[in-house]
């Protein structure tokens, strides 16, 4: 029995360490550099209810080197007034403009629907949607041309250096990065055709005009509600090229400040992202115990099944370890990984609570089609 429990827990736990250590080589980082060829560049920014964040997050953008890119904010009937503070915070500045999000159609989802109208308004080559709580670094849009530039790809998604603050932050949010760290190689979303192999973070993903229109911008994933891998995905199904890359602190984002704001914000995409199965969420989350929880199990028992725990343990942690360092955080928090996944499978649990209720509740709103996010 010893034997066969090696293989069903060491397995998959070798494979998980064996792509984090890939990705470890071969994941790109943005870099500063300002590109040869100056394109028109149109940032869009979705905003509902950010008046927290909009006004840094605006002059961080305005102050960026590049010297032509215009800045677009759609408010969506936001009640806290993130129209008027966006506009100050530009102080006149002609590059920005703040607009008035249209009533949600039928069949759309809240972001889907503002992004589409950010999209027909831009007047850029290069579509750049980004979320009102990433920081920019002045340096970085010029960074991110280059890359643009450099790879010739056809869209582009990067992974902002999250700013952990919280217990519940540091031990559940680094677990999003985690997920494409362990599971998905880089080599592969960059080089092979395949739709499986994409994805991509909606805190900033980038494309070139004419393939944001290949794809049918953002009617093609109206009904998404996680709208940026559906995205990633419809790029590589059109043939098209997707790359990947790393902030390396270039971009900075808090996304939730509580463990409140963290269940309820990851609890909103957790089951899209399982294919909208509860059944394959709730095997995910077993299997998730098993991988990451189960071990220490083993260590009670002693002798050779606590070894097995150790090497488990060790895999598990070290995988989590490595895209945390990868990731500009601290790795230490990988020593948590058990605490974790037993904070995710809680997520998980509100994310079926919420299915069976109607619908995940996000910003005073519930996420389906033509009455959600």
């Amino acid at each position: 029995m010893l034997e066969w429990l090696m293989v069903a827990l060491l397995l998959p736990l070798c494979g998980i360490a064996l792509v984090a250590s890939l990705n470890a080589l071969t994941f790109g980082r943005l870099k500063r550099a300002m590109p040869s060829k100056l394109l028109r560049i149109s940032v869009l920014i979705p905003a509902r209810n950010e008046a927290q964040t909009i006004a840094t997050t605006v002059t961080a953008l305005l102050a960026q080197d590049y010297p032509d890119f215009e800045l677009l904010v759609l408010d969506d009937a936001s009640s806290d007034g993130t129209a008027e503070i966006a506009s100050r915070a530009g102080q006149g500045d002609a590059r920005l403009k703040v607009l008035a999000g249209a009533p949600l159609p039928a069949g759309w989802l809240g972001k889907p629907w503002a992004c589409q109208q950010l999209a027909q308004q831009a007047t850029g080559g290069l579509l750049v949607f980004t979320d009102a709580d990433v920081h920019w670094q002045p340096d970085a849009l010029s960074a991110l041309v280059a890359a643009f530039e450099k790879s010739g790809t056809d869209a582009l998604t990067v992974w902002p250096t999250q700013r952990l603050g919280s217990v519940a932050e540091r031990l559940v949010v680094p677990l999003m990065n985690f997920a494409v760290f362990a599971y998905l190689s880089e080599w592969g979303v960059r080089n092979l055709p395949w739709a499986s192999l994409a994805a991509a973070n909606g805190q900033c993903v980038a494309f070139r005009r004419e393939t944001y229109a290949a794809i049918n911008g953002h009617a093609g994933v109206a009904r998404a509600v996680v709208e940026d891998v559906a995205l990633a995905r419809r790029v590589k199904q059109s043939g098209r090229k997707l790359v990947m890359l790393l902030a390396d602190r270039m971009l900075q984002t808090r996304m939730y400040n509580s463990w409140a704001g963290v269940r309820q914000g990851f609890g909103k995409n957790i089951l899209a992202g399982h294919g909208g199965q509860p059944w394959q969420l709730v095997l995910s989350a077993v299997l998730h115990i098993f991988l990451f929880i189960s071990p220490l199990g083993l260590l009670l028992l002693g002798g050779r099944w606590a070894l097995v725990g150790l090497a488990a343990l060790a895999l598990g942690m070290g995988a989590r370890a490595l895209s945390a360092v990868a990731n500009r955080e601290s790795p230490l928090w990988a020593l948590g990984m058990p605490v974790s996944v037993m904070l995710m499978t809680v997520v998980a649990g509100q994310a079926l609570w919420w299915h069976w209720r109607g619908g995940p509740v996000w910003k005073g709103r519930v996420l389906r089609p033509g009455g959600g996010l």
